[in-house]
């Protein structure tokens, strides 16, 4: 059974880069066709799917937050990884990551998700 924990700071200033890490288990991220994704659901509204990585590690972004917006992995310990450069008191939300079959760009199409980590952007 495919797990996935995030982790990272709950604080972040602005104009920090926010980053987070999320570990898999019982399941691996090179499994084709598995995507590995971040979602992120501000106070208030829907969560909003933000990028994600494929099994080969290609990579996709959400247009506006393309330019600040980095997912990377690393395979030998099956982490992946977000990083939000820039960030502002907007960017404060509940911060998941989740896994699919295949790219998916809207957050409710995803069936496992982790348990979130709230990031608060605060000076």
């Amino acid at each position: 059974q495919v797990q996935l924990v995030e982790s990272g700071p709950g604080r972040v200033k602005p104009s920090q880069t926010l980053s987070l890490t999320c570990s898999v288990s019982g399941g691996y991220l090179t499994a084709y066709p598995s995507y590995w994704a971040w979602i992120r659901q501000p106070p208030g509204q829907d969560p909003e799917w933000m990028g994600g990585i494929r099994y080969d590690g290609d990579t996709d972004y959400r247009p506006p937050l393309r330019s600040r917006t980095s997912i990377s992995r690393d395979t030998s310990k099956n982490q992946f990884f977000l990083h939000l450069t820039s960030v502002t008191p907007e960017d404060t939300a509940v911060y998941y990551c989740a896994r699919a079959e295949g790219l998916r760009t809207v957050a409710n199409a995803y069936g496992l998700w982790g348990q979130g980590t709230l990031v608060i952007v605060s000076s």
